[in-house]
């Protein structure tokens, strides 16, 4: 009689590792925040009402200015080097921060 032993194995070992996988990606994609002030386009920002609140919230009336259709196809880090220091690091650092909590 032959044994299936190792073949047998050798699958579920597989199985397992493309699992660990998975989970891995899946816990990396939890991870990483749905938003960034460095690369999210404001478009898509003003888009989201959480997001709209958290930049409204740190940066009060940004969401309001007429000029925002000039940019909005830039993410909230370029706009800061336009904005002759209107918009500090800690701001956007702190709309990080919230953004990590918006899923």
């Amino acid at each position: 009689m032959r044994s299936f032993s190792f073949p047998i194995a050798a699958f579920l070992t597989a199985c397992v590792s493309v699992t660990g996988v998975q989970a891995q990606t899946a816990h990396a994609q939890a991870a990483t925040p749905r938003y960034s002030t460095a690369t999210t386009p404001l478009s898509k920002l003003l888009s989201d009402p959480a997001a709209k609140a958290i930049i409204e919230a740190h940066i009060p009336g940004m969401t309001k200015q007429h000029g925002l259709m000039f940019v909005k196809g830039k993410s909230l880090k370029t706009i800061q080097g336009m904005s002759k220091g209107g918009i500090t690091d800690e701001q956007l650092a702190a709309i990080d921060a919230d953004f990590a909590n918006i899923r």
